[in-house]
């Protein structure tokens, strides 16, 4: 009999995993209470909850992180339960006692899980202790030195947080002269994000997949294993793209993986969903634990697509203190899913996250979409940049990677730079497609060519003149005189009207059209015919292909990909000109430390400052040789994107070529 009741659920989240576990709820007919910060106020999972409270402030630390104001709205709500999501205090135990504590059932792993796991360094003890193969590594305990630590893990190696995760904390080291350095900035990061700078070295094996077990357990003592997931694509040990199953496992692979899961599971006494992680050595069967996440993964979505089972709900009944049903016991492997982590970032500028305002954001049905944003949303510099996570189902790998690329490259997501054509070059690369793509790949490969635009320069040209044909015919719909006179009619039709455009990069774009004396056709450019033609959407044939071009105020949508497209002033505003030279913030963020002095003279690469930005580290360098002749910001000072950080003074002879 279950031993609880659950009838109301609070979640100590917000975005697209506070919406994921309302819409499990409300399938079970379960009530739901959000809570939610200053900027999250009008958020698609506010306005969908049945009860929400304000935890006021801005910064996680001021809202989301607010274990005892959760818990007190959980209680003024008369909710049963609080799930806490992923991040924010999902794997914090001393708020898991307290929900439980104040006489709330907590839908995770015990307090005690969390502990044992809350440390990396303990964890892998534990782990090693329990039979579960794990990587050589050295604790920086006990006195020893880091030379001689290092020493015994061997080169090259992985400085690592011993709290948190995300990638952050952690530094690649390839030989002993980086590796102090390496440290201090890991520790650094790890405090700033984790509040825990403990760190620690582990063996790197840089050809090497990132295998993960998704673990189910019950209070009854049954520990199952729901298949593993794919996590290898990964751009600083960030997840890109994740995969069910791993194209790297067979059936026998798969079974020795379940078991060490188990084992992990069992030697935890765990309850709950979480996860394994391993590192899957590179064309060989050698696994080597990393670490258990105690808590739903983001990539959780994969799993159930391919098992047909809904983790929320058996975390709920878990919570409850029922058995986990049959179903889960034997869960079937049916097809191939695939998830890709939509960002707002520009993959192009190494990957840094950028705030906007989504003007257009719809991505085709044929695929699930979890996001916590819509057309109108605002990304902010508060919190993580993800805009949405896609996936795709197929009976095979090929045809989930064909239909999760396909929906990316048809989807308007507009007002903002993103790692959309980044993720569909990924999903169409002959690496990826090949199996071949492990943890490294993405630093082995050409990122430049990944991140191209979809478009090439001739679809953008033709993009660009939709739009401008968009435009006009926009501004005749709303013209409130001489309203039946055709669009662009000119008395001389020999002169060609003009549209400039900004494109994804700040380039400008001009693109000149003609009509014939009716104003139905185009004359001018060549080879374009012109169909239909609305505010929205133009139809016109180029190079002799029809094609729909939807057109919106920052974009212009095809089925082939996507042109961003700012429309430009007939006339530049003079005072809006920056200084030559001037380096700009690529984001809001913090300056953390200013590294070198007005007046001093610089070389191409010279670390200038560091900026802390959405929880990471940037350091901003000199573009070129010469003098820095303006430092206008100390440490501690808040800066939005586009603030002036430095001015470096190159040589005339150098500035002109």
């Amino acid at each position: 009999m279950p031993s609880a009741s659950i009838n109301r659920v609070l979640v100590a989240n917000r975005g697209e995993i506070a919406r994921r576990v309302f819409a499990t709820c409300r399938r079970l007919g379960v009530g739901t209470v959000a809570v939610y910060s200053e900027p999250d106020a009008d958020a698609l999972f506010v306005r969908e909850a049945d009860v929400a409270v304000a935890l006021g402030g801005s910064s996680p630390a001021d809202s989301y992180l607010r274990g005892d104001a959760v818990i007190a709205a959980a209680l003024a709500t008369g909710a049963d339960a609080i799930h806490p999501g992923y991040g924010f205090l999902s794997e914090n135990a001393g708020f898991a006692r307290a929900v439980v504590d104040a006489g709330l059932i907590w839908v995770g792993p015990s307090p005690e899980a969390i502990v044992a796991m809350g440390s990396k360094i303990g964890a892998r003890e534990r782990m090693e202790a329990a039979g579960v193969p794990v990587l050589p590594g050295a604790h920086l305990t006990d006195g020893e030195s880091l030379d001689d630590a290092a020493a015994r893990v061997g080169f090259p190696l992985l400085v690592k947080a011993s709290a948190g995760g995300g990638g952050k904390g952690m530094r690649v080291v390839a030989d002993a002269g980086a590796l102090a350095g390496a440290v201090e900035a890991a520790q650094r990061e790890a405090g700033s994000a984790f509040g825990d700078a403990t760190v620690f070295l582990e063996r790197y094996a840089p050809r090497s997949r990132h295998v993960e077990v998704q673990l189910m357990g019950d209070t009854h003592g049954t520990v199952l294993a729901l298949h593993e997931r794919d996590c290898s694509v990964q751009r600083r040990h960030q997840k890109v793209i994740e995969e069910a199953p791993s194209p790297a496992v067979d059936a026998a692979l798969r079974a020795r993986l379940a078991d060490a899961a188990i084992k992990a599971g069992q030697a935890l006494q765990y309850t709950g969903a979480g996860t394994v992680e391993f590192l899957l050595v590179d064309g060989t069967q050698d696994f080597f634990f990393l670490e258990v996440n105690t808590r739903l993964q983001v990539e959780h979505p994969v799993t159930e697509l391919v098992t047909g089972l809904d983790l929320v709900e058996l975390q709920l009944l878990v919570a409850e203190g029922r058995a986990l049903p049959a179903a889960a016991a034997a869960p079937p492997l049916d097809g191939w899913a695939m998830e890709a982590r939509l960002y707002a970032e520009d993959p192009a500028n190494d990957f840094l996250p950028v705030t906007g305002t989504l003007t257009r954001f719809e991505v085709d049905d044929a695929v699930r979409v979890d996001t916590g944003v819509q057309s109108g949303s605002e990304i902010s510099p508060f919190y993580d940049p993800m805009i949405a996570k896609v996936i795709a189902h197929g009976a095979t790998r090929e045809e989930a990677a064909r239909k999760l690329a396909d929906a990316l490259a048809r989807a308007a997501v507009q007002g903002t730079t993103t790692n959309r054509d980044f993720l569909v070059r990924v999903l169409r690369s002959p690496e990826f497609l090949g199996g071949e793509a492990d943890t490294a790949w993405l630093d082995r490969a050409d990122v430049a060519a990944l991140a191209a635009p979809l478009l090439d320069a001739e679809q953008t040209r033709v993009a660009a003149l939709a739009a401008a044909l968009a435009g006009a015919a926009g501004r005749r719909a709303a013209a409130t005189v001489l309203a039946g006179v055709p669009s662009g009619w000119r008395n001389n039709p020999a002169v060609p009207q003009v549209a400039r455009f900004a494109t994804a990069h700040e380039d400008e774009l001009e693109v000149r059209y003609r009509y014939d004396r009716t104003g139905t056709q185009l004359v001018e450019p060549a080879g374009i015919v012109l169909h239909a033609v609305a505010a929205d959407a133009v139809t016109l044939t180029a190079d002799g292909l029809r094609r729909t071009y939807r057109v919106g105020p920052d974009a212009v949508t095809t089925p082939d990909g996507e042109a961003p497209l700012r429309k430009l002033p007939r006339f530049v505003d003079p005072t809006a000109a920056l200084s030559a030279g001037s380096l700009t913030s690529p984001m809001p963020g913090t300056v953390l430390r200013v590294l070198a002095e007005a007046g001093a003279q610089v070389t191409a690469g010279t670390p200038l400052l560091v900026l802390e930005a959405m929880k990471m580290e940037h350091e901003i360098v000199a573009p070129a040789d010469g003098t820095l002749s303006a430092l206008p910001v100390a440490a501690g000072d808040q800066v939005s994107a586009g603030d002036v950080l430095a001015v470096v003074d190159a040589p005339d002879a150098q500035r002109a070529g």
